[in-house]
């Protein structure tokens, strides 16, 4: 930093020596005119061959005529580094890589500069820099096409042109301070970061149960083993007492709902292994939620449908708070049906609505059958060709059907039986995912629900409805038993479309403000803390 001053008091001195002579005659004015711009070209040339490797940052330098940014004269430019040395120092509060940042060798750069050449390159590099924290923080660190197929985010991008001038004309502290996504829940999960990190440092939750399970009435070292992990985990007062009481039992129940376990108060099997992971395990899922979050960094909607597969849910949330919520089925855990993570918006709900079976589960699960059974097989779907003719499923040679070119559409009318139930929540989408009724009830009763082939099925789906149509109809009860009472496949469009936004989150905060986690049922956040890791993210960085 000295070496910027340096320079920057050698261009001072400069130009107070031109003014003395402009007295004197325009031809020395001229002559110093001339000095000037052959000692200032070599920063511009250094600039300019700097930039070269970074086509969008020559772009900017270029359009400013190479003026400076980081490394001018007064405390402008003084402010604008230090605003960024100490955004960079912070960067692993954020878990952010720092080590790519290169803040050490940053300043090594700035304290050794001893030419205007070397002032350029500094101020390229700067800038570099800049963008590359901005957008980590802004964007995220990762492409997250690249880390899943299944996660379909395009993150928004700013150029680097427009991030360079904002800042340049900004305040730089509160234009950095307001790089970081603006969402509540991105804080909350700053706060928890801290808070695991420090707990990290203080050696943890202690040593892990060594029990498989245990039951209320249960008494001996491993109930007090247990009951030391939720005292430190803050879900009891400290005791003393070894037995499996009331107490324990309610203190676990309040571990269970965080963890989206069934609530029962026994510690079974599922809320052991829970209770036993470690704080890495949990700061992992932190970091990848804030993670998350960046990517997600661009306005949601007042209203917004909010469907978390880790947490088998659904929401509808108005200005920041939840109006209905629901239980979810997703899709099960194989690579043809694992639902995916992505956002639109939700135009229209089908009323009584008819089922057309996908090719690829027609094909795969039903054609066998009715190959075998000579059409006998499935007899609650409809036989249709492609232009939506009914055929008679007793005069179709079944010998002939190949599952290679299968030329028929199934279809399932309207009714109590009907896969989709009856209702669905459109928002049309190239992976044919949206939310749906369902005649299996007894698949919202279990811990873990991921049976669909890719759609989310909704528990409540009445009350859904009900909740979406309520903006635009006065009587939105009413209005949905009546078409219901028809039997008729009815389309109601919602008058303004709302953002449907589904994600994956194994760490979130309840609107109560408890950390709560969630189950990693697809191994996405594994493979996303893999990708964060490799990019230079640490667990030590991370609570830094």
């Amino acid at each position: 930093m000295e070496s910027v001053e340096i320079m920057v008091s050698w261009k001072r001195q400069f130009r107070r020596a031109l003014w003395c002579v402009c007295g004197a005659s325009a031809i020395l004015v001229s002559v110093a005119t001339s000095q000037a711009v052959a000692l200032v070209s070599p920063f511009r040339q250094a600039v300019a061959e700097a930039a070269a490797k970074y086509p969008e940052i020559a772009e900017f330098y270029r359009a400013r005529a190479y003026d400076a940014v980081w490394t001018g004269e007064g405390s402008e430019f003084r402010d604008r580094r230090a605003a960024l040395m100490k955004a960079l120092a912070n960067a692993g509060n954020h878990a952010l890589p720092t080590a790519s940042y290169g803040l050490d060798a940053l300043k090594d750069m700035l304290r050794g500069i001893n030419s205007q050449r070397e002032l350029g390159r500094a101020e390229v590099e700067l800038s570099a820099v800049f963008l590359r924290y901005a957008r980590d923080l802004r964007s995220g660190v990762l492409d997250p096409l690249r880390v899943d197929p299944h996660i379909d985010r395009t993150v928004p991008v700013r150029g680097a042109g427009s991030l360079l001038t904002e800042f340049s004309e900004s305040d730089p502290d509160t234009f950095l301070r307001g790089l970081q996504p603006s969402s509540a829940e991105y804080v909350r999960l700053l706060k928890a970061r801290m808070i695991l990190h420090q707990r990290l440092a203080e050696g943890g939750w202690g040593p892990p149960v060594p029990a498989e399970s245990l039951r209320p009435g249960q008494a001996g070292p491993e109930v007090v083993a247990l009951r030391n992990r939720l005292v430190a985990m803050g879900y009891m007062e400290r005791s003393a007492v070894p037995t499996y009481d009331s107490t324990l039992q309610i203190a676990v129940q309040g571990f269970q709902v965080d963890n989206g376990l069934h609530p029962d108060g026994i510690a079974g099997v599922a809320t052991m292994t829970e209770i036993n992971r470690q704080v890495e395990d949990r700061l992992r899922s932190v970091v990848v939620a804030l993670e998350r979050e960046r990517w997600l960094n661009f306005p949601r909607g007042e209203r917004h449908i909010w469907v978390n597969l880790a947490d088998f849910s659904a929401a509808i949330i108005d200005n920041g708070r939840i109006t209905f919520r629901t239980r979810s089925v997703i899709g099960q855990d194989t690579d043809s049906r694992r639902s995916p993570e992505f956002s639109d918006a939700m135009e229209y709900l089908e009323i009584n609505p008819s089922w057309y079976v996908p090719k690829s589960i027609a094909v795969n699960e039903f054609l066998p059958q009715m190959i075998e059974s000579l059409g006998e097989a499935e007899t609650h779907l409809q036989i249709l060709t492609d232009k939506g003719e009914v055929l008679d499923r007793s005069l179709i040679d079944w010998s002939s059907v190949e599952p290679d070119s299968f030329p028929f559409v199934l279809r399932q009318a309207p009714g109590p039986a009907n896969a989709l139930g009856y209702v669905k929540f459109m928002f049309p989408n190239e992976h044919n995912i949206y939310l749906h009724d369902t005649p299996e009830k007894a698949l919202f009763s279990r811990e873990r629900r991921d049976f669909s082939h890719g759609c989310i099925r909704l528990d409540s789906p009445f009350g859904f409805a009900y909740e979406i149509l309520r903006p635009q109809i006065e009587d939105p009860e009413g209005f949905f038993h009546q078409i219901l009472a028809t039997g008729e496949q009815t389309y109601v469009n919602i008058a303004e479309p709302v953002p449907v936004h589904i994600v994956y989150r194994t760490a979130l905060v309840s609107q109560e403000g408890r950390l709560n986690f969630r189950r990693d049922v697809y191994g996405r956040d594994m493979r996303i803390f893999a990708a964060l890791a490799k990019a230079g993210v640490t667990l030590a960085e991370a609570g830094a």
